[in-house]
């Protein structure tokens, strides 16, 4: 970038920046939707809530059923793994 460019676009490098920092917490939130280890943490979660007695068997089928198949489709997203 030219040093007449890097003073004409000047004005506009806070949006360029908030952009930026958009665009990675979107990135990071959709890794974190997506993740398995997390994913299974949840599932873990429902199950000992329900085990417990604070949801009922409806709610945490209904969770475990949106937790699956967010994982099936983060799985599918992301590939074939090695070795499977």
């Amino acid at each position: 970038m030219g040093l007449l460019t890097g003073l004409v676009t000047l004005p506009v490098a806070p949006i360029r920046a908030v952009i930026a920092i958009t665009e990675l917490l979107v990135h990071e939130a959709e890794e974190q939707l997506e993740n398995p280890t997390v994913l299974r943490r949840e599932l873990d979660t429902v199950a000992e809530l329900r085990d417990r007695g604070l949801i009922e068997e409806e709610e945490a089928a209904d969770l475990e059923d949106d937790l699956i198949r967010r994982l099936i489709a983060a799985r599918k997203r992301r590939g074939p793994r090695k070795g499977n």
